[in-house]
């Protein structure tokens, strides 16, 4: 492998849950040439313990100031981990929900910004409209438990679910964006590879958010 920070690509998915995000870095491991780790939310939490959990998956609302002043910590090593898998010349794909909507803002994807500014970086926005949001929720749960609020007549897009709508692109800083309602995993792996043999826009998405920009 090569240690040559510009010979290995960074991707950093960021959008709600259900959005399509997961399914997108699967495509990029299938699809893209060479070893694609995916260091996203669902493997940091599986290592996280279950008392500190949802960890860095901790939803937009402040509901658990317990848990927030860890939660720079594990995004900072997460980052720092990525920072290391490229710089061993491993390509990184990773799937998050970044936003700063705790009970007072904590700058994590600033913070995080810095930690990559030796590597490129393609920041992704994934976009899809909380309807269909609604509707994978809907068909994750049918027949098994799941976590996943569910609808009623009352409030058929449940508080919590709209908060991640909210928060999550905000400030809405990226290189490129895709829309999983109007594409598959697969027409937004290719949107992405294409974006990535166009070169990221200079100055990146991470380098104008790590600038404060």
């Amino acid at each position: 492998m090569t240690n040559d920070s510009h010979s290995v690509q960074i991707i950093i998915l960021n959008g709600a849950p259900r959005s399509g995000k997961s399914s997108i870095a699967r495509a990029v491991q299938e699809q893209f040439e060479g070893p694609w780790l995916n260091l996203g939310v669902d493997s940091y939490n599986a290592m996280t313990p279950k008392r500190y959990l949802p960890g860095i998956g901790l939803r937009p609302g402040g509901e658990r100031p317990d848990l927030e002043e860890l939660v720079p910590f594990f995004y900072a090593a997460l980052y720092e981990s990525i920072a290391i898998h490229a710089s061993l010349g491993l390509n990184v794909i990773a799937d998050l929900g970044h936003h700063d909507s705790y009970s007072q803002p904590l700058g994590i994807l600033g913070d995080c910004a810095r930690r990559l500014e030796d590597f490129p970086v393609l920041f992704v926005g994934v976009r899809c409209p909380i309807e269909t949001i609604m509707q994978r929720r809907d068909i994750a749960q049918e027949g098994r438990e799941t976590l996943y609020l569910r609808a009623t007549e009352d409030e058929p897009i449940p508080e919590p679910v709209q908060r991640w709508q909210d928060a999550v692109h905000r400030p809405g800083i990226y290189d490129m964006e895709v829309d999983t309602s109007v594409l598959t995993p697969l027409e937004c792996a290719e949107a992405i590879r294409h974006q990535l043999d166009l070169g990221i826009p200079e100055p990146s998405a991470f380098e104008r958010i790590a600038g404060g920009r």
